[in-house]
């Protein structure tokens, strides 16, 4: 297997990454990424680790090395928990705070190839290109990143009406040996710590835009592909311990921008195809399998808030307290909400059509758990805010200030709580604050609440992947069960429709 120190020697390939201006030439040593790119090259460690290789890795048959058990198509219910496992071990490892590790694209992928002759469009089939593309990425243990939203210029147009024709990817000229593309894709999540980045277009195009209509996979150091970086949390943060959770696990965002880059056609996916560009996220287990990974680091996420509010009520002394507990039992009622999810859609698994064999978590599920955790998210963060109260923002402004000669009583006589001194009370609030009221914080909010879109895309995804009509039939069968003129003392209605949830 790879290890973290193979993943940090291949980030120094000379990809260009811009931020604040300025042209980073190594992202594991730039202050704004080194300790994040280390987190992600951890994670490799954790699959190399013996204790750890049979839950991460898997040896697929006919094969002689393992690969990420991300990468692995899944056929039985027991693969699929076994795969959850995985994505717990490396969520763990982040506390939930990396959302684009190395195994959400990877999952994505195993989706792909779970029903490639979506990949089959009338002029172009992708479906070698995907095998090759698979077996690349899962045989070489890489980090596909990807970027697959286009940027917010004018929703109102389709891609062909906007006012340049550059604005979002898209081919401008064919060659011999591939194509070239210009334009730019948002939001690039943990982009520049890929190997490779996918390029592609979740929205539905219109017929005419065909030209916008296209996939491919290209590596970081492609000339004319750069990446624009937000404000890096990391590079802003003073230490590990006064910023524990920005310092290590930015896994930052970035716009990725196209300036006639050259895909060679073995790297090109869907071409020219509406169709076979929106399907491969769609009429394939992708989706589902993001969710799959995304719904387990959430349950995740949501433990290690949960466990940060009971250390937070027992430091201030009020965890006994009744409202207190109403408070730490709403906040582990919605932790066993999110975590039975998962669980309920990995029993209810779907079967994808076709002779494959493959399964994914149930899709109706999947799509009602993007609703759940883009609501939740914020009423978790008030809850704790709630139960933290002022001392979440009365903290020294750095932990060095515990050991200064003159400020290190004060702290020490002011900043602290009975049964708890002052620097393990300083360390855990400024943990807190790292996670409920930052700017990394802020950014983790956005992030949960959008991620997996707005809500007027997943909410009426929902009424899609659901069976409405059912549920209308067995509404329908009370209302059939009586009527002006029959009798009113039965016990019951014509009962549910077969098939009723």
């Amino acid at each position: 297997m790879r290890s973290g120190q193979d993943y940090l020697e291949s980030l120094r390939d000379g990809r260009t990454v811009w931020l604040d201006g300025e042209l980073v030439k190594d992202v594991t040593e730039h202050p704004a990424f080194r300790n994040t790119a280390r987190s992600m090259a951890h994670l490799y460690d954790l699959a190399r680790d013996p204790e750890l290789r049979d839950v991460l890795t898997v040896r697929p048959e006919g094969q002689d090395r393992p690969v990420l058990r991300a990468y692995h198509v899944p056929r039985t219910h027991a693969e699929l928990i076994e795969r959850r496992r995985a994505f717990k071990t490396w969520s763990e490892a982040s506390f939930g705070f990396l959302g684009r590790s190395p195994d959400y694209m990877a999952a994505g992928i195993a989706g792909f190839v779970s029903a490639p002759d979506v990949f089959a469009g009338e002029a172009f089939d992708g479906r070698p290109n995907l095998a090759a593309y698979h077996r690349r990425m899962a045989e070489g243990h890489l980090y596909p990143a990807f970027t697959i939203t286009n940027p917010q210029i004018d929703r109102t147009r389709a891609a062909g009406e906007q006012v340049q024709d550059d604005l979002y990817v898209r081919v401008v000229k064919e060659r011999d040996g591939g194509i070239v593309v210009r334009g730019a894709k948002m939001i690039g999540t943990g982009a520049v710590f890929g190997d490779e980045v996918v390029v592609g277009t979740i929205e539905p195009l219109p017929r005419q835009d065909v030209q916008y209509a296209l996939s491919f996979s290209v590596p970081l150091d492609t000339p004319g592909l750069k990446f624009v970086s937000r404000t890096s949390y990391e590079g802003r943060a003073r230490s590990v311990f006064d910023n524990p959770l920005s310092a290590r696990f930015d896994e930052n965002d970035a716009l990725l921008v196209c300036d006639d880059v050259f895909v060679p056609w073995e790297r090109v996916l869907t071409y020219r195809d509406v169709d076979t560009t929106f399907g491969m996220w769609w009429l394939t287990p992708a989706y589902n399998n993001f969710v799959h990974q995304a719904a387990t680091r959430f349950w995740t996420k949501l433990e290690f808030l949960t466990g940060l509010a009971v250390l937070i009520t027992r430091s201030n002394n009020t965890y006994d307290l009744p409202p207190v507990r109403m408070q730490l039992g709403r906040l582990m009622g919605w932790l066993n909400i999110a975590k039975s999810m998962v669980l309920a859609a990995e029993a209810a698994y779907e079967r994808v059509p076709g002779e494959g064999g493959a399964v994914h978590i149930n899709r109706e599920i999947a799509s009602a758990h993007r609703a759940m955790a883009g609501d939740l998210y914020p009423k978790v963060l008030a809850e704790i805010k709630l139960l933290a109260g002022g001392g979440l923002i009365q903290l020294p402004a750095s932990g060095h200030d515990l050991r200064h000669p003159e400020l290190g009583p004060l702290v020490a006589k002011y900043v602290r709580s009975s049964g708890t001194p002052a620097e393990q009370r300083v360390k855990l609030l400024k943990l807190a604050w790292d996670a409920l009221g930052s700017e990394f914080a802020a950014r983790h909010e956005q992030y949960e609440r959008f991620y997996h879109g707005a809500p007027h895309v997943y909410l009426p995804g929902i009424v899609r992947d659901g069976d409405p009509d059912l549920l209308a039939a067995f509404t329908q069968s009370c209302l059939d069960g009586y009527d002006l003129d029959g009798p009113d003392d039965l016990p019951g209605g014509a009962g549910a429709p077969h098939g009723s949830h």
